[in-house]
C-alpha cells in the first residue's frame, strides 16, 4: 500500500485518465470503423481489391514483394522500440542527473528521484506494449505470405474449382488484422508523447493526453487522406 502514498491523488487521477482514455479510444476506433468511414475501413477495401487481383495473377511475385515491404515497417519499429526500452533502462541508472535536468526547467514541477523512476517505468511499460504489438504484426504478415502462397492458380479459379471472393476475403482480412495490430503499436508511440508531459507537471500530462487523442481521432476519422481514399 506504500506505493499509493508516493503520489498525490491528482497524479493518480491523471494516470487513470491516461490509461482509461487510451483504452476507451482504442475500443471506440475499432468498433466505430465498422459504422463510419475511417482510415482502417477505407484501406481494408483496397486490401480486398488487392487480393482479388492476386487471385488472377500468376506468378504472384509482385504480391510477395508488397507483403515484404509492408512487414518491413513493423520490423523497423520493433527494432527501434527495443533500443528505446534499453535507453530508458539506462536512464534509470542515472536518475539523479536526469531529475536535476528536469528541475532546471522553469515550468517543471520538482519531484523526488523515486517518483521520477516511477514515471520512467510507466514509459517503459508503454513501449513494451508497443513492441509486442509490432512483433505480432510482423508475424501476421508472415501468415499473409502463407495465404498468398497457398492461392490456387488463376486457371483453377476460372474453372470454378475455388471461389475468388472467399480467398480474397480471407487473405485481405489477415492483412487488415496485421495493419490494425501495427496501428496499436503506433498509437502507443503517440501516447508516449503524452506521458512525457508528466515529467513536467500533472496538468500538462492531462492536457497532452487529450491533445494526442484529438490528433489520433482527426487522423483516423477526419483526415484529408481519408477523403482521398473514400473517392
Amino acid at each position: 500500500m506504500r506505493i499509493f502514498t508516493l503520489l498525490p491523488w491528482q497524479d493518480w487521477l491523471a494516470i487513470v485518465w491516461f490509461f482509461g482514455s487510451w483504452l476507451t479510444y482504442s475500443w471506440f476506433a475499432r468498433h466505430e470503423s465498422h459504422k463510419r468511414p475511417s482510415i482502417l475501413r477505407a484501406t481494408n477495401r483496397y486490401r480486398h481489391f488487392w487480393m482479388l487481383q492476386a487471385t488472377g495473377r500468376d506468378p504472384r511475385v509482385l504480391d510477395g514483394i508488397i507483403t515484404q515491404n509492408l512487414s518491413s515497417t513493423p520490423s523497423f519499429f520493433s527494432s527501434t522500440t527495443i533500443i528505446i526500452i534499453g535507453g530508458l533502462f539506462a536512464l534509470m541508472g542515472t536518475t539523479d542527473r536526469a531529475s536535476e535536468l528536469v528541475r532546471e526547467i522553469p515550468f517543471a514541477v520538482q519531484t523526488s528521484v523515486l517518483i521520477f523512476d516511477l514515471k520512467v517505468l510507466l514509459m517503459i511499460g508503454v513501449f513494451v506494449f508497443a513492441f509486442f504489438r509490432f512483433s505480432w504484426s510482423m508475424r501476421q504478415y508472415t501468415f499473409v505470405a502463407l495465404l498468398i502462397g497457398s492461392l490456387p492458380s488463376p486457371e483453377e479459379f476460372d474453372a470454378g474449382k475455388f471461389d475468388r471472393e472467399t480467398f480474397a476475403t480471407r487473405a485481405s482480412g489477415m492483412v487488415g488484422l496485421a495493419a490494425e495490430t501495427f496501428n496499436d503499436g503506433l498509437r502507443a508511440y503517440y501516447m508516449s508523447f503524452a506521458l512525457m508531459a508528466w515529467f513536467f507537471s500533472t496538468p500538462a500530462f492531462v492536457v497532452a493526453t487529450a491533445v494526442v487523442l484529438l490528433i489520433l481521432y482527426n487522423r483516423e476519422f477526419r483526415s484529408e487522406v481519408l477523403e482521398v481514399l473514400k473517392e
